[in-house]
């Protein structure tokens, strides 16, 4: 009687027996209502709620976290950057006040904090266990971390031959001239080991301090970068030097420091002067993976799933693309080693800069036509784009349009000069139809690229990215030599495409790549705009589009494997 004792408090005089209903209504209050619908469960979808609540907060502050963290990285980032910029910006300016010394002192700090920073990540890694619970499959293909080892191999002989040449000037050289290629040596060969070793890595333990550490990595090249498209001081020392070697005896060398030996000192410089390209390059590409890293930490991702590898029969077809792409390396050879050997002379130099642009004049619209054909097959074949968040194809893609504006800018300030002092020369109207063709090929290549990586695979799951040089051999050999009677026109049509502009990106990255720069040295454009000038944007854009056409050829590997 006690229980009931409520109900007549709260029920009015002559109700009916029905009076406890309204009971009900707290009830309906407390959630007893979605009891209701299931019976003997009565607690079950509070419960229920109340853990959906608790870990939808729970994940709103690891997002806030997670941007709160990157926000503080990037603006870190972003100091040391301005910072350094401002010392280079100084040293061109104003040499007096801020010299080269003072720049390679702030230059050779960063390479040391950014050298235990790399240490630490590695012993973090092995020692925990659970640092590193996920692995992105999209990230660091075996294209991209083979070009790593290759200009990072590189950067390590150039700074091995300004050691050399430090060395061989010991009496005026200084002792920071000595130490700061020591540095990048050390700096190289770790960034290169952890970038190969960690360049898929999800990182999950200490993630704000890992952020800062990429962050801080990242500027480090990057300011190594800029210090190397704007300062020509070595440059042209070496260049000086080298002609003073070629022309007068060693006894003549008054107004530059005395070499010990020579044979020595000449060995050195024509490495530096080959291998220099190459620094820029690497940088650049260590940007690129220091941000993927970046951007993946903290993230979490699922197990990727792989269809079973198949073993289609041999058959050779589609032999067009590769023999017309060959034909084109080879040229491109042949020009390369003409010029290297016997463009010494005055005229010798005249007659391989036409024959160079003529080269150009003729690939370029080959390639062009290519590029829109594939991107006219795209839209016959009628396939759903993957619009998924995926950030290592968000980010080829903004590196394939912002690395084509060095080149298409170089384009675009030739065909002023051009137009402005002499259209009707042959070899102007060779510098004027390359500008153009220039710019209209990097256009078409990007439609092409960009439209295949954009793609949904015709099969359910995606097949995850090549890890080993033995996957992508097996890969390409299993992509080419499929059987074409499974395979319609489109896609035939598209790997021919493929192959073709990956021959001919692989030429076009190779002859800027190891010295060859009409572009500064046919003397058109410097004479219009002023040596400064030209040379900074030549210095600009030059590096931009060996990494262009380096980009180019993994996105077009991606491309053909995918068609």
């Amino acid at each position: 009687m006690s229980a009931e004792g409520p109900v007549p408090a709260q029920a009015p005089i002559g109700s009916s027996p029905e009076a406890p209903q309204p009971a009900a209504a707290p009830a309906k209050e407390n959630g007893v209502d979605r009891a209701a619908e299931n019976p003997g469960r009565p607690s079950r979808g509070q419960q229920k709620s109340w853990l959906m609540y608790y870990f939808s907060a729970v994940l709103r502050r690891h997002t806030k976290t997670k941007k709160a963290g990157q926000l503080f990285s990037g603006l870190l980032a972003l100091n040391v950057v301005f910072l350094g910029s401002a010392f280079i910006c100084g040293m061109l300016f104003n040499g007096m006040a801020v010299t080269l010394t003072d720049v390679w002192l702030l230059l050779a700090t960063l390479k040391v904090l950014s050298l235990l920073w790399l240490l630490y990540y590695e012993i973090t890694t092995t020692r925990k266990s659970r640092a590193v619970l996920h692995q992105d499959p999209q990230a660091g293909p075996i294209w991209v971390r083979g070009s790593l080892v290759l200009f990072g191999s590189c950067t390590i002989c150039l700074n091995v031959f300004r050691v050399g040449n430090a060395v061989s000037h010991a009496d005026c050289k200084s002792h920071l001239e000595l130490a700061f290629p020591i540095i990048q040596i050390m700096f190289v060969s770790v960034q290169t080991w952890v970038l190969w070793k960690h360049c898929k890595d999800c990182m999950q333990f200490q993630t704000n301090l890992t952020r800062c550490g990429l962050m801080l990595t990242l500027a480090t090249d990057l300011l190594l970068w800029i210090l190397a498209i704007t300062n020509d001081s070595m440059h042209h020392e070496i260049r000086a030097e080298l002609d003073t070697h070629l022309e007068k005896s060693s006894g003549n060398l008054s107004s530059f420091c005395v070499c010990i030996n020579n044979t020595a000192c000449l060995v050195f410089q024509k490495g530096s002067l080959m291998l220099y390209p190459f620094n820029t390059e690497y940088c650049l590409l260590c940007c690129t993976m220091l941000f993927v890293m970046w951007k993946n930490v903290g993230r979490h991702l699922a197990a990727p799933a792989r269809p079973p590898p198949s073993t289609p029969p041999f058959r050779l077809s589609g032999v067009l693309g590769p023999l017309l792409g060959l034909l084109a390396l080879v040229a491109g050879i042949c020009i390369f080693v003409l010029f290297q050997i016997q463009a010494n002379g005055p005229d010798i130099a005249r007659r391989y800069f036409t024959l160079y642009y003529a080269f150009y004049v003729a690939v370029l619209p080959a390639m062009t036509l290519a590029s829109l054909a594939g991107a006219a097959v795209y839209l016959l074949e009628e396939r759903e784009l993957d619009v998924l968040k995926n950030p290592t194809r968000s980010l080829d893609v903004v590196l394939l349009m912002g690395a084509a504006l060095g080149p298409m800018g170089i384009a675009y300030f030739s065909l002023v000069a051009t137009v402005a002092t002499h259209p009707r020369r042959p070899l102007s109207r060779l510098i004027l139809a390359y500008s153009l063709l220039l710019v209209l090929q990097h256009i078409a290549q990007n439609l092409f690229i960009i439209g295949g990586l954009h793609r949904r695979l015709l099969c359910e799951a995606e097949p995850a990215r090549r890890s080993s040089l033995l996957d992508l051999s097996q890969d390409l050999r299993r992509a080419y030599f499929h059987s074409y009677s499974r395979l319609n026109w489109k896609q035939i049509v598209l790997k021919e495409i493929a192959l073709f502009l990956i021959l001919c990106n692989i030429v076009l990255w190779m002859m800027p790549a190891f010295g060859v720069h009409p572009e500064f040295e046919n003397g058109l454009e410097k004479d219009f705009y002023g040596y400064r000038t030209w040379f900074t944007i030549v210095n600009f854009g030059l590096p931009l589009g060996v990494f262009y056409r380096m980009h180019s050829v993994g996105g077009l590997v991606e491309v053909y494997l995918e068609a």
